[in-house]
């Protein structure tokens, strides 16, 4: 199982802590007489020392001034910057709108040759029907305090970004879980309509799709959402934010564990057979009725 993308987040973050204590330290300075040099309450010394807070460029090079380390500052900018960079809350994604969100992906993945992809609670953004697409944003919408006017514009943005499957060039190889084919969280018709789409999408050139199915034995259990750009980055959704892996190491720990999940797949017409599975279960009285 990869190390918890959150973790890793802050142990880059603590990296850069660390490396700011020992110049404190080195400089023969405390706590309270770095914060008079820098110019602030020495609680904010502390949380930054503590990698409770994680410091801004200006804080670095002050830091790095006070200790009469200026020749450390731009490689300790660039550390910060990319361990802030690794764990991005959605509360700060979505402050300039769901488009935004959306946007903000159109360049890697137009820069990504291979796509693959593994849930195990929603179909993947890439293969969702408009319907389906409208009730994911319009739950983040409500989530996020979002006004309603702004789930039509992310609406149509990621039907856009999602064209780029028909797009030559490119392999996208997606695993979900069966229970996502269950998960009803629109209406039966446009629920109807994604589950169908699936059946088209599935037959694509250029895509793998499988579906890991219920009630057999597995030999990996369920992971938490994740998407691997080529070997370089993998982005992880949590419910409080989402997490950017690039070290080699943790990117080969998800290119492990999206294998094995592979292997547990059906495909092709087994698939197909799950989701006509899927279709006519939407069809079904519930009990009582």
């Amino acid at each position: 199982m990869p190390a918890s993308p959150s973790s890793s987040a802050q142990a880059a973050r603590e990296a850069v802590a660390r490396q700011l204590r020992d110049l404190r330290k080195e400089a023969g300075l405390t706590v309270v007489q770095l914060a008079e040099a820098c110019g602030w309450h020495y609680s904010k010394t502390s949380r930054i020392e503590n990698a409770l807070t994680g410091p801004s460029v200006r804080d670095i090079r002050r830091w790095c001034t006070a200790t009469g380390a200026e020749d450390q500052a731009q490689e300790l900018v660039t550390q910060s910057i990319h361990a802030e960079s690794m764990y991005r809350q959605w509360r700060d994604q979505v402050r300039a709108g769901l488009r935004h969100v959306q946007d903000s992906r159109v360049r890697l993945f137009q820069a990504t040759a291979v796509h693959r992809l593994y849930s195990a609670s929603l179909v993947p953004g890439l293969l969702q029907s408009e319907g389906y697409v409208r009730a994911v944003l319009g739950i983040a919408s409500t989530v996020h305090g979002l006004p309603p006017e702004d789930v039509d514009d992310a609406v149509r943005a990621r039907l856009d970004r999602s064209r780029i499957v028909n797009e030559p060039g490119r392999r996208f190889v997606v695993v979900i879980e069966e229970p996502v084919l269950y998960h009803q969280i629109t209406d039966v018709d446009a629920m109807g309509a994604q589950l169908g789409y699936l059946l088209t999408a599935g037959a694509l050139p250029a895509v793998s799709f499988g579906i890991i199915p219920m009630g057999e034995r597995r030999s990996h259990w369920p992971e938490e959402t994740f998407h691997m750009y080529d070997s370089d980055r993998v982005t992880v959704e949590l419910v409080s934010a989402e997490v950017t892996v690039t070290q080699p190491a943790e990117v080969a720990q998800y290119a492990a564990a999206f294998d094995r999940l592979r292997s547990m797949a059906v495909y092709g017409a087994d698939a197909r057979a799950l989701i006509t599975r899927a279709i006519d279960a939407l069809d079904r009285p519930s009990p009582g009725d």
